[in-house]
């Protein structure tokens, strides 16, 4: 007969089953103030019924999602009107609503196979988007009615937009949370991202950002074939997520396991020239304008060479080859940190890394480019306080671009001007790099890592978790070490 002493000795060693953040955050623990407090045992062993992580980050997501949108009211109520100063004051504009007549989606325009006219586009001849971006915008139009208001028509098609990045937004939570087993609620930093929220609908760069997270889920299931496909559909909606497939060559090139990655790389190249080939056969000069507009594109907003030029007053005609070298020598200094690191990184800390690399010398930043980096940041590094902190620059340039804009457009010298805009961009390289920085800490020292923590070697590396070392430069390769068991250990800032 079992005693009750026995019961409690059994349920003392249970391992928990979730990973609270409460438990070994101190600032989400003192966040948790607010809403009764940190978790308790019964939550982190998933035994909250209906309340489990998932369907709570799904409820914040949208939650959030939804302020976003009504940050945008002042815009909506005005339809975003043409040349309006007043949608920068109140940093609510958005591009959707201006693209749906400048890119002839008013008048029923197929994207890439029809000419825009000057007069409506101001000399874009074609759409500049990849062709699945251009696939969802176009489906968008199909819902909005037609009719002679035009404005009515642009609000309809931004709600029209909204809702179907709301979808993308929750499935990129979702994706997020399943993606480390034991940490779901890491999610939580993506749901209530203040930048997230606020970006989420100037653009629509959360189709690429929920392909993506779909993606490195099904990496992490250990299904390469399924991975593949996702990053080639989400390159086809956005060029930034074929750079993941750097790392991760070296990653499985590390471990020895180069046949997923093989697999992986002709999925994603599959699936990228079923979408794009049947537009490049038929439409090619609106397939390339893509391509050849993000070749010729000059300095713009929130790049570091807009803020050198203006610093300096160097047109910086250059910047081009300057962005492209500075890429690559970061790109070097990963592939260092890939194979000469003491433990192999996680594939999510070298995802983040790249991106933010191709982010911070890129020759343009839009407020929305933040959307790229918010899920991997949940994955690499999560820890709410570097969390913040980087949230806290990005939202200060958000409304540093847009007041700029104001200033420089309201002809009444009200707003920000040059120099309050160029410390926004600063802000917002400063933050970008110091989370870098922190994630490269976490490499080069996994005690630091909160991953780690519990003994687990790479929950979002697929096949990669746990293989041993048969390639590594600087030092003989070594087997991987079993995972040590859960349980509290030091926990490093």
């Amino acid at each position: 007969m079992t005693t009750v002493r026995e019961n409690d000795e059994s349920a003392s060693t249970e391992q928990p089953a979730f990973v609270p953040p409460t438990a070994e955050d101190p600032v989400a623990a003192a966040g948790s103030e607010l809403i009764g407090g940190p978790a308790g045992r019964r939550l982190a062993l998933g035994r909250r019924g209906w309340w489990n992580p998932l369907r709570v980050i799904v409820l914040v997501a949208i939650g959030m999602f939804a302020l976003g949108m009504v940050q945008k009211l002042p815009c909506y109520d005005t339809g975003w009107f043409y040349g309006a100063n007043a949608q920068y004051v109140h940093a609510c504009y958005s591009d959707i609503p201006h693209l749906f007549y400048a890119r002839g989606f008013s008048t029923d325009l197929v994207p890439y196979f029809h000419r825009i006219p000057d007069a409506v586009s101001g000399g874009m001849s074609y759409l500049e988007y990849p062709v699945l971006t251009g696939l969802f915008m176009e489906v968008a139009s199909w819902v909005t009615p037609h009719g002679s208001d035009l404005v009515h028509r642009e609000q309809f098609y931004w709600l029209v937009n909204a809702g179907m990045l709301l979808a993308c937004a929750a499935v990129t939570a979702v994706a997020v949370a399943r993606t480390h087993r034991r940490r779901p609620w890491d999610a939580l930093l993506v749901a209530l991202a203040p930048a997230f929220a606020l970006t989420a609908t100037i653009n629509w760069d959360l189709l690429a950002v929920a392909l993506t997270a779909l993606g490195m889920l099904m990496w992490a299931r250990s299904r390469p074939v399924a991975a593949g496909v996702l990053v080639g559909l989400a390159t086809a909606a956005k060029l930034y997520p074929v750079l993941l497939l750097g790392p991760l060559l070296l990653l499985c090139l590390r471990a020895g396991r180069m046949r997923p990655y093989w697999k992986a790389l002709g999925a994603a190249a599959g699936a990228w020239l079923v979408v794009n080939v049947p537009v490049m056969a038929f439409a090619w000069n609106g397939w390339e304008k893509f391509y050849s507009y993000s070749q010729s594109r000059g300095i713009d907003f929130g790049s570091l060479w807009l803020m050198i030029s203006q610093q300096t007053g160097n047109p910086m005609t250059s910047a081009n080859a300057y962005a492209v070298a500075l890429m690559l020598l970061l790109c070097a200094g990963i592939a260092a940190l890939i194979l000469y690191a003491p433990k192999r990184p996680r594939f999510a800390q070298v995802a983040f890394l790249v991106i933010a690399a191709f982010v911070l010398t890129n020759k343009v930043y839009s407020p929305q480019y933040v959307l790229w980096l918010i899920p991997l940041a949940a994955l690499a590094r999560p820890r709410w306080r570097d969390f913040l902190v980087w949230q806290a620059c990005e939202v200060m340039y958000f409304l540093g671009i847009w007041e700029y804009l104001a200033y420089t457009t309201g002809g009444n010298n009200k707003g920000l001007p040059q120099g309050g805009y160029d410390f926004a961009i600063a802000l917002h390289l400063l933050g970008t790099a110091f989370l870098c920085v922190m994630v490269v800490r976490d490499a080069l020292f996994p005690e630091y890592d909160p991953v780690r923590w519990d003994g687990s070697d790479d929950p979002s590396g697929g096949l990669l978790d746990g293989a041993p070392d048969t390639f590594v430069l600087g030092r003989t390769a070594r087997p991987a070490r079993h995972a040590a068991p859960a349980g509290p250990r030091p926990r490093p800032s």
